[in-house]
């Protein structure tokens, strides 16, 4: 079992302004040291920095001024979800496939209801969900040093999703690396590395900053209506964990991925997530997994306009390790 599932389990049963020069991209493919993991995990550290109760992290950058910034930027009223449609049934890619129970009941000679119950598992590597803070722990401490010992049966005590109840609404970029290299989606192998950031700010005349979310599209869903569906843990297109330090330099407040923000397989030994370390527990930001951008990808060409208006409103589900999540881009 994965230290990411470990952990689910445990869920449910109990910055410097000139940082040092990241690492040549020609060594991005080599085993990443626990060791060098740790010193990271340091060094983006936000425990503390908005106080030793904080629960809320890097959305905390989001101040009223940068909400009333986005939100007018929008112009044509355009609007894109960006979740992958949700469907019942068996789906190798998650951990517990969603189950739809749906009946009909008439109330009269004129009306009859429709009532449905659903169960779901959202976590995983199908269904677009966002991870609260609680979601994961290094070596016993969540972000901002809150332990293990807060999850119970019922909900976590502390860091859980209702943290997020005011939603997200700020300024989102859309980074689309397929595009970029001229190719309709990354093959497993493929990492995204911080040379590829700055080369799309670059020629896109972005510059991404404090408050902003990171959108990175590696094609996923288009490579899977071209090829067929394969087990991503396996071999996933995704960001280098180095990323992390850059998120942190440019304050960041949340990312999100169409795969679940990570390479796999993991080039840390024995840890299978180092992207899920270094955002929830160290800088306190949220990831948004297995969301979908391919229609957000043929709009935002068609307009040339790669930042929007974000907007994504998790349930409000106290002591909750997530929620299950229907982001929207407005233009």
């Amino acid at each position: 079992m994965s230290l990411r599932l470990g952990l689910l389990s445990l869920a449910f049963g109990a910055v410097s302004a000139q940082p040092p020069r990241l690492f040549a991209q020609s060594s991005q493919s080599a085993p990443l040291s626990r060791d060098t993991l740790e010193r990271w995990m340091t060094r983006v550290s936000n425990a503390g920095r908005w106080g030793p109760s904080d629960e809320l992290g890097t959305l905390n950058l989001i101040t009223p001024e940068l909400r009333r910034l986005a939100i007018a930027t929008v112009r044509e009223g355009t609007t894109v979800s960006l979740a992958h449609e949700l469907t019942p049934g068996p789906n190798p890619r998650t951990i517990a496939p969603v189950s739809l129970s749906y009946s009909l009941a008439r109330y009269d000679s004129t009306v009859t209801w429709g009532f449905d119950s659903t169960t779901v598992m959202f976590h995983g590597w199908a269904y677009s969900h966002i991870d609260a803070l609680s979601h994961t722990a290094w070596h016993g401490q969540m972000y901002n040093g809150v332990t293990t010992a807060v999850a119970q049966r019922a909900g976590t005590q502390r860091l859980g999703i209702q943290n997020m109840s005011a939603g997200i609404v700020t300024r989102a970029v859309l980074i689309d690396i397929p595009r970029m290299r001229s190719q309709p989606y990354l093959d497993p192998g493929t990492f995204v590395t911080t040379a590829d950031l700055d080369q799309w700010e670059r020629e896109r005349g972005i510059k991404v900053g404090p408050g902003d979310v990171v959108l990175i599209r590696t094609g996923r869903w288009a490579r899977e209506a071209a090829l067929g569906g394969w087990d991503v843990t396996k071999g996933a297109a995704g960001p280098h964990p180095s990323v992390a330090l850059w998120l942190h330099q440019r304050g960041v407040v949340a990312m999100g991925g169409d795969v679940s923000n990570e390479y796999y397989p993991s080039i840390v030994p024995g840890i299978s997530d180092p992207m899920h370390e270094l955002s929830l527990v160290s800088m306190g930001m949220p990831l948004m997994d297995n969301l979908d951008f391919e229609e957000l990808a043929r709009v935002a060409s068609a307009l040339n306009r790669w930042t929007f208006l974000f907007v994504a409103a998790p349930l409000r589900m106290r002591g909750g390790s997530g929620s299950l999540l229907n982001p929207l881009a407005i233009y």
